[in-house]
């Protein structure tokens, strides 16, 4: 018996000791060091323009967007009041290098723009970047909010094809110019973090 608990209180004392050493040499607030993250660069970056031409009843020979569908109030030529709310748009506009609506195409933004707010001028946009160019080739998918009246919007970078194969990043897109309720041209900023090839 005796034997069996000097064995126990053996044991405790070992298992006390391994504690309380593990609790002095463990570090204090003061020891930690502070973790710096370091910057993550983007793997590729893009700048180009996209440019959309609403059909307003008058321009379907230069027409890149259509509305297809509008609030009962409203109608499928001119855009709703109240902010637009409810129309969803379809664009198949022309993408250039710099702000010239009469370069040359290096591609085509494809996809759908909804108005979804009556009190903010807003809206949601879902659409694929196709290029076919000797420096480029594949697309790129991007979906999210845009608030319009911001200077500047991201929305995110959900998915590629080709030169682009499931990349992942973000848009920054900023309003270059508008002709009323007929004419935009967007600039767009991708930056790309995740890239295969």
């Amino acid at each position: 018996m005796s034997s069996s608990r000097q064995f126990i209180f053996s044991l405790f004392l070992i298992f006390f000791f391994l504690h309380a050493n593990s609790i002095s040499s463990s570090p204090t607030p003061q020891q930690h060091k502070i973790r710096v993250k370091k910057a993550i660069t983007p793997c590729q970056t893009l700048d180009f323009y996209f440019h959309d031409i609403i059909y307003n009843g008058q321009n379907s020979h230069n027409a890149t967007s259509a509305i297809v569908g509008a609030p009962s109030w409203a109608n499928r030529t001119i855009l709703a009041d109240q902010g637009h709310f409810g129309d969803v748009v379809v664009f198949n506009d022309p993408i250039t290098l710099d702000n010239n609506l009469h370069s040359k195409p290096v591609g085509w933004a494809q996809g759908f723009y909804l108005y979804d707010r009556k009190d903010v001028f807003t809206a949601w946009l879902g659409f694929t970047c196709s290029f076919n160019t000797t420096k480029h080739r594949g697309t790129i998918n991007f979906a999210g909010a845009d608030p319009l009246l911001n200077k500047t919007r991201d929305i995110s970078v959900i998915g590629g094809t080709g030169d682009f194969f499931m990349a992942r990043g973000f848009a920054t897109l900023m309003t270059d110019a508008f002709e009323g309720a007929v004419y935009f041209r967007l600039r767009v900023l991708v930056k790309l973090y995740e890239c295969w090839k």
